[in-house]
């Protein structure tokens, strides 16, 4: 069985994501996405949300595909959590050149610490390739529509999240 990693902090998960792991079915038999306990960004969302929507989310696109999907947090280094879930790949998602000088480093890095382990670089579609979570959480708190970039229900999370963080609640809610 081919095992595929595809890791990110996913606060949260964006249509770009979902269509990467569409397109890692051709690739893998099972794929685990590895969410990342990164502090150091501060996420959004808890762990505990983040993987609930992953879950969620996912659930649509293992039936579609027929790929068995699991989400598996991690805080350890990105290459021990590829052998800790027993991949043979990392797929990682490219939406600019930017994204590719880092991941280039990323790598050679993991090529170091074991060669076994190879990865793969996706590019989302063109109507994807902009979807940044940073971005969309800012359009999210600004109030602005942010349909064309996550689902209907990391929409509500996130307009929830947002008027819960306003004074009395409201925030930019009502801007909606």
């Amino acid at each position: 069985m081919r095992v595929g990693l595809y890791p990110g902090t996913f606060d949260p998960i964006t249509l770009g994501h979902i269509d990467i792991m569409r397109r890692a079915a051709a690739l893998v038999d099972k794929l685990v996405i590895g969410v990342a306990i990164n502090r150091d960004k501060g996420p959004l969302f808890s762990l505990d949300e983040r993987v609930r929507m992953i879950e969620e989310e996912c659930s649509a696109v293992s039936k579609a595909t027929g790929m068995e999907i699991v989400v598996h947090p991690f805080e350890n280094l990105l290459i021990d959590c590829a052998r800790d879930v027993g991949a043979g790949v990392i797929l990682r998602g490219l939406r600019a050149v930017a994204d590719f000088e880092y991941e280039y480093q990323m790598v050679g890095m993991n090529r170091v610490l074991d060669n076994s382990v190879e990865t793969v670089f996706l590019m989302a579609e063109a109507q994807h390739q902009a979807i940044a979570s940073k971005l969309v959480k800012e359009i999210a708190r600004l109030g602005g529509d942010i349909s064309k970039f996550v689902t209907p229900a990391v929409a509500r999370a996130l307009y929830d999240r947002f008027s819960e963080k306003a004074p009395g609640g409201q925030g930019d809610a009502a801007a909606r």
